[in-house]
C-alpha cells in the first residue's frame, strides 16, 4: 500500500513531510472557499467552488499554481501575461480580483 510508505527514512522527515502535505490540502481548500459568489452566476459559481474543492491536489497544482506566465515590468509596474489557456482561468482570475482588493 503506498499509504504506508514514507519518501524518507526517519519519523520526523516523516512528520515535516506531512505537515507540509496538510498545509498544501489546506491552501486549497482556503482557495476554493474564497471564491466570491455572485448572485447572477450563483449557481455556476457554487458548482465551480465544489470543483475545486473535490479537486486532486496534482490537478489543482497543474490547474493554478503551475500557470505559465511571462513577467514584464513596464514603465512602473509589472504585467503577467498568461501564455497558455485552460479552463480553469476564469476561475482564477475571479479569486485574484478579490484578493487584490
Amino acid at each position: 500500500m503506498r499509504a504506508l510508505s514514507a519518501p524518507v527514512d526517519n519519523l520526523l522527515s516523516n512528520w515535516a513531510y506531512m505537515v507540509m502535505t496538510a498545509l498544501a490540502w489546506n491552501l486549497k481548500a482556503w482557495w476554493a472557499l474564497s471564491l466570491p459568489e455572485q448572485p447572477r452566476w450563483r449557481q455556476r459559481h457554487q458548482e465551480q467552488k465544489q470543483q475545486v474543492l473535490r479537486m486532486e491536489f496534482r490537478t489543482f497544482l497543474n490547474a493554478f499554481i503551475k500557470i505559465p506566465c511571462q513577467i514584464l515590468r513596464a514603465g512602473r509596474r509589472l504585467v503577467y501575461r498568461v501564455l497558455q489557456y485552460n479552463i480553469h482561468l476564469p476561475v482564477f482570475f475571479r479569486l485574484c480580483t478579490v484578493l487584490r482588493c
